[in-house]
């Protein structure tokens, strides 16, 4: 929700409550969030808690074998932390029909998502359990941030907010009493199943080494590279020392987490400037859009006018370099080898091996990227399973199911059969918004979050359906790299 005041605002103190009834109808709304949590999560400084509740969430064992096992979360942690943040944005919006979209769309994407880790526990991330603990995780750490921000919330408050976490459950269709009916019981079910249920796994290291040492950078920095790396590689460590720090201390004890010297005092330290940051400076500067436009991680308004900035500034840098230089030949675009294209674009989940979760996390990056209907979603999924199959039947030379660097790189054929084509095919009418059979450049920006970085083929205004196939068929079969495509299937 976007504050209209740049006045500091409390909840805790705020004497107006929302009485959750249509003014106009009187009737009872749509189950999502109230104002609290509305709140609190369009605040920039609920990243802190968003990444804090990850590491609890991935620690249990369900959601760990679930990250680990179908998603991009281990391999592209990045990647998943920001589809988090935009999927939570679309929870809380003020719209109805935009937090029952977003909560059908999720149910989607988690009813696919089941099987048995390596010990042999089944897992559904269709678990009520499970989805209850990360509605727990993110109540319990946001109640923490506000402690250690300066103002922690009192008991009224906290019920309030607990109450509008279990109807978020609703809001996914779930029954609220997978969490304790009240506040007063919450509190032992939350510490028993921080000491007894929770577990170091791969996605936990994930979440507290991987992020921030692969966030990509800023729109300001992407012309340079040794830079970001410096500052990523002062900034990633001490991120992820904040991040233990905050955690509990009795799972901090179990998983054997231990904290550097000063890293409490620094934790503290930070979380209060965020509090202190957010109650005193324009309330616009400290919103999670904000924040998001600066990393250019959607394509508001915002990040697609620092784009279109950026790149004008580029042309120009570029036109005064070349203004005495003597003209070049075209370039053709950079081939990546087998090896090297079957890790960075096809092996998703980074496990070392081709299977089908890595072509469901293709087509689910590409789903939330497009806010797609239940019908187009089907197609897309039908289409990337057709392929897995085309591809099983031309590279998996032992039959064991999966297919290996080895006999990608070996292989006398390409990836682009008839399946890829219709991969293609539903990934074009799926980007073309208005039905009008091209792609527009805000059509494009939409898919590939690419902001002003690159032009549409050509430089023409719109993509014809033969020049949009032809590109992702040159990208996927020819190896070729893509600004737009590695953007979106490759990078973290």
């Amino acid at each position: 929700m976007a504050e209209t005041t740049n006045a500091p605002t409390d909840p805790v103190t705020d004497p107006m409550a929302d009485t959750g009834a249509d003014p106009a109808t009187g009737s009872a709304p749509t189950p999502g969030p109230g104002p609290l949590l509305r709140h609190y999560a369009n605040q920039a400084r609920w990243g802190l808690a968003a990444t804090r509740a990850s590491v609890l969430e991935a620690a249990h064992p369900q959601i760990g074998a679930a990250l680990a096992a179908n998603s991009t979360f281990v391999a592209r942690p990045w990647r998943r932390l920001r589809n988090t943040l935009v999927s939570m944005r679309r929870l809380v919006d003020d719209d109805d029909q935009v937090r029952l979209r977003e909560a059908a769309r999720l149910n989607r994407l988690h009813g696919r998502i089941a099987g048995t880790d390596a010990q042999g526990r089944p897992y559904d991330a269709m678990d009520p359990e499970a989805r209850a603990w990360v509605m727990a995780t993110l109540f319990e750490s946001t109640v923490t941030m506000c402690r250690l921000g300066g103002r922690p919330l009192d008991k009224p408050t906290q019920e309030r907010l607990y109450e509008e976490f279990r109807e978020m459950l609703v809001l996914m269709g779930d029954d609220g009493a997978a969490l304790p009916a009240t506040l007063h019981e919450f509190w032992p079910y939350y510490d028993e199943t921080v000491s007894l249920r929770l577990e170091l796994n791969e996605a936990v290291h994930a979440v507290l080494y991987r992020v921030f040492a692969e966030v990509p950078p800023p729109p300001l920095l992407r012309d340079h590279p040794a830079a970001w790396a410096a500052i990523r590689a002062l900034a990633g460590p001490l991120a992820g020392a904040i991040t233990v720090a905050s955690l509990p201390d009795g799972f901090r004890r179990q998983a054997h987490l231990a904290t550097p010297p000063g890293a409490q005092a620094l934790m503290h330290g930070v979380y209060l400037t965020a509090g202190l940051a957010t109650r005193w400076l324009p309330a616009a500067w400290t919103r999670v859009s904000t924040f998001m436009d600066v990393l250019d991680l959607d394509d508001e308004p915002g990040s697609r006018l620092l784009g279109a900035l950026l790149h004008q500034a580029s042309r120009v840098s570029t036109l005064l370099q070349h203004v005495h230089a003597e003209p070049e030949q075209p370039v053709a675009p950079a081939r990546r080898s087998a090896e090297r294209f079957f890790t960075e674009v096809l092996d998703q989940t980074g496990n070392g091996h081709l299977e089908w979760p890595d072509l469901a996390a293709m087509a689910r990056e590409i789903a939330t990227r497009l806010d797609m209907d239940a019908q187009a979603e089907a197609r897309l999924f039908t289409a990337y399973a057709d392929w897995w199959r085309e591809l099983q039947t031309s590279l998996d030379t032992d039959g064991d199911g999966r297919i290996t660097r080895h006999e990608y790189a070996t292989a006398a054929t390409t990836p682009a059969g008839p399946a890829l084509i219709k991969v293609a095919d539903a990934l074009f009418d799926a980007t073309d918004a208005d039905g009008d059979q091209t792609i527009s450049t805000p059509e494009y920006q939409a898919l590939f979050r690419s902001a002003f970085d690159r032009e549409l083929t050509g430089g023409a205004d719109r993509l014809s359906r033969a020049a949009f196939v032809r590109e992702f068929l040159t990208f996927m079969a020819g190896r070729h790299h893509s600004g737009a495509y590695d953007s979106l299937l490759t990078e973290g």
